[in-house]
């Protein structure tokens, strides 16, 4: 593995009784250079809430309705011939926003639907505070459009076809909107695929897809350790997230934690707490432990100083670089099983710091709406590949808990990890992400088995829908992520709007 350093984000926060002074406490962390806030462990502590925030998105009308002129053309295409038409149109498409909300499954946060039928009405609405703007087109000219849709927001185009009325822009969308009467595009922001027609379903996937890239940029990120990519190719992945991708990379030096854990061990509160959940956690049937039960209480501690982080920093996701070996001798177990109960939680945990493939698993998690795992893959063949790494989330269809042996981390025969019984039959989502984030490759697949090879502890079998061949020529970089489901579309969608290809095999 390769690691490299990032700059140390220094904070000073107000800090409650933690059972040693603040100005020992800072004294004690002054000669590793941290300065940081004393972590507040409270008998109840307010947490901070995992963070998905609604995408806003602004409706607008435009028609224009025509009027009669003798021997010549007077009006265009397109079935809005009336302000009565007008307003059946506006009801139907009220009703039509209504039920896409009601539908969604994600944040989703759409404004009243407004009316324009100027370039000036159109120039204060494209200056609102909302992130996505949706033109039902059924009129109006060039300059109103392009004015609607500046490339500082994301932007649609619905056109009706069938059944009517028809929309003026289901004729001209393409050759002059797109590409200016040219054979060239010229509208800045905006693709094919961006307009679409009839189906308020293909407008909803793509809310969804914005909806994850919304959360992903500028995402809070803590790295315990530093900043890190994986190989060679990935010494440039952590200033390529902070420059694409805008992550604030806040980093949290390994003397600073090893502090942190000895205060978290002297704290009887913080202690009891975490072992009663620890207890709970092995309770269930479906979940077996065969490792030492130390280990795991001591991953429960370890959790609750990883929430102390978030909790401080505001934030909901974290990474651990040199999580092979540094982390073990000050927490007396490994990081796997508290990354796994983070991502249950609904909170973004990852291991190695790898920036390389950080930003698809933000990215997916928020499309998705579920845990997401971070792996290492093996060689394609035979139309499957197999998938493994020891911090596999159980909760991986966002609700229900696969079983899960409780075993020592595989390189180190150390500390507690999860063996995740992937569900069998369930289709996945698979990305793989390049070190230069230019060209991703993406394909779905179904969980063929659960393995017990002498490899990371959760082991999947995915098959790959597509070409497993040219899956095994297109990869690039090294760790993939994956989740339930297939959000193929929305993930090609969101990578657009930064330029990134997304390419299916």
């Amino acid at each position: 593995m390769s690691h490299c350093s990032s700059c140390c984000a220094s904070r000073c926060d107000s800090c409650p009784d933690s059972g040693v002074s603040r100005r020992n406490f800072l004294a004690t962390l002054g000669a590793a250079g941290a300065a940081l806030a004393v972590p507040a462990f409270a008998k109840d502590p307010i947490r901070q809430m995992p963070v998905r925030n609604a995408l806003a998105v602004q409706p607008v009308f435009t028609y224009r309705v025509p009027q009669r002129r003798e021997a010549t053309s007077w009006r265009e295409w397109g079935g809005i011939l009336s302000e009565a038409d007008a307003a059946a149109e506006k009801e139907r498409i009220g009703r039509e926003l209504a039920e896409l909300k009601r539908t969604a499954d994600f944040p989703l946060d759409i404004r009243p639907l407004m009316v324009c039928q100027t370039p000036e009405e159109a120039e204060k609405l494209s200056a609102g505070t909302h992130d996505t703007t949706i033109v039902y087109a059924a009129g109006g000219g060039l300059k109103l459009m392009e004015t609607l849709t500046p490339e500082s927001k994301w932007n649609m185009m619905f056109v009706r076809h069938n059944p009517g009325p028809a929309y003026l822009w289901y004729e001209i969308a393409h050759p002059r909107y797109l590409r200016k009467t040219v054979d060239q595009y010229g509208q800045p922001g905006m693709t094919p695929h961006d307009v679409i027609v009839d189906k308020h379903s293909e407008m909803l996937w793509r809310l969804r897809a914005l909806g994850g890239l919304k959360n992903t940029l500028g995402k809070k990120i803590i790295a315990i350790g530093g900043a890190s990519g994986w190989g060679e190719g990935g010494s440039k992945a952590p200033q390529i997230s902070r420059d694409l991708w805008k992550l604030n990379i806040e980093t949290v030096e390994y003397p600073a934690l090893a502090e942190r854990i000895k205060l978290a061990r002297k704290n009887d509160a913080l202690v009891k707490r975490a072992h009663a959940a620890a207890e709970t956690y092995l309770k269930p049937k479906n979940v077996t432990l065969e490792t030492k039960k130390e280990f795991v209480l001591n991953s429960f501690v370890l959790t609750e100083v990883f929430r102390e982080l978030l909790d401080e920093a505001k934030t909901d996701t974290l990474t651990i670089n040199q999580c092979m070996g540094t982390i073990m001798p000050m927490s007396e177990t490994t990081a796997c099983l508290p990354l796994s109960l983070l991502n249950d939680d609904g909170y973004m945990a990852f291991c190695e710091s790898d920036f390389v493939v950080i930003p698809s698993g933000i990215l997916l998690r928020y499309i998705a709406g579920k845990p997401v795992f971070l792996n290492d893959p093996t060689y394609p063949h035979d139309g499957m590949v197999t998938i493994a790494h020891c911090t596999a989330p159980r909760r991986m269809d966002g609700v229900h808990q696969e079983p899960v042996r409780i075993m020592t981390h595989f390189e180190s025969d150390y500390g507690a990890a999860p063996k995740v019984e992937m569900k069998k039959g369930q289709i996945t989502t698979n990305l793989v992400p390049d070190f230069d984030c230019k060209k991703w490759v993406g394909f779905t697949g179904d969980v063929i088995d659960n393995p017990f090879l002498h490899i990371c502890r959760s082991q999947t079998d995915v098959s790959v829908k597509g070409d497993c061949m040219k899956l095994a020529e297109e990869m690039k970089g090294f760790h993939w992520m994956m989740s339930y489901g297939d959000y193929l579309k929305e993930t090609g969608y969101a990578l657009r709007k930064l330029g990134v290809k997304l390419t299916l095999v």
